[in-house]
């Protein structure tokens, strides 16, 4: 119990010092990933004082709604299956995998209040990633703009599983100017002024080039499906 509150101490002071090099307001949010930990280790982060909650299967977060309850913000990171919509989209507070029109119908279709959603863009290009592609992101953004379920408050992106930090850096950069770019549009449904980008491996780049949203799981919380507390 008492490694997530030291490692908690780090990352927090990490993400402090990655601000104060970039010259900005500390207004990060970490998202504690505890989709390969227990219900019981998750209760542990809670009580630790990490509130945002990220899973990436509606099976997972259903079962840990069910054992935490609402008092947490629940972030669905996961590419969501439109037929899952209907079992997970009143649990959550964030989805950060929107990325095709059937899926925001779906939503549209199911959920009983506003849904904050970052659309996914796949920055780097890479075959394995989901997510639109740079270009395609503003006119699927002006599209949403009927669906009145769905507000998009971000962009969000995986960089590569790379140590080259200037790749890193230029993923990271690619979607905080495309952030910048739709947030300039001043479109009611889409303010966009958050980036959901960085994890346990590039937070630290992440939040220096201006990631607000973190998700960060392994460094964090652990992994009990390969152990490293």
């Amino acid at each position: 119990m008492a490694q997530i509150k030291e490692n908690l101490a780090r990352i927090s002071n990490q993400i402090e010092e990655a601000c104060r090099r970039s010259g900005r307001s500390n207004d990060v949010q970490i998202v504690a990933v505890t989709k390969s930990v227990s219900v019981e280790r998750t209760k542990e982060a809670v009580e630790f004082g990490l509130l945002h909650l990220g899973e990436n299967r509606p099976e997972g977060i259903q079962r840990k709604v069910e054992e935490i309850g609402n008092s947490v913000k629940w972030h669905f990171i996961g590419s969501l299956q439109s037929r899952k919509v209907k079992d997970i989209i009143d649990q959550i507070d964030y989805l950060h995998s929107l990325e095709r029109i059937s899926l925001a119908k779906e939503i549209q279709k199911r959920a009983s209040r506003v849904v904050d959603c970052f659309v996914q863009v796949n920055v780097s290009g890479e075959e394995s990633k989901h997510g639109l592609m740079p270009d395609e992101v503003i006119p699927f953004i002006k599209e949403l703009r009927e669906f009145d379920k769905i507000r998009i408050i971000g962009l969000m992106t995986m960089a590569p599983n790379s140590d080259d930090e200037n790749t890193l850096r230029s993923v990271f950069k690619g979607l905080k100017s495309l952030q910048e770019e739709v947030a300039s549009l001043q479109l009611p449904h889409a303010p966009c002024t958050e980036c959901s980008m960085g994890m346990s491996n590039d937070y630290e780049i992440a939040v220096e080039e201006g990631a607000t949203f973190v998700r960060i799981g392994t460094a964090l919380v652990g992994d009990e499906s390969g152990e490293s507390l």
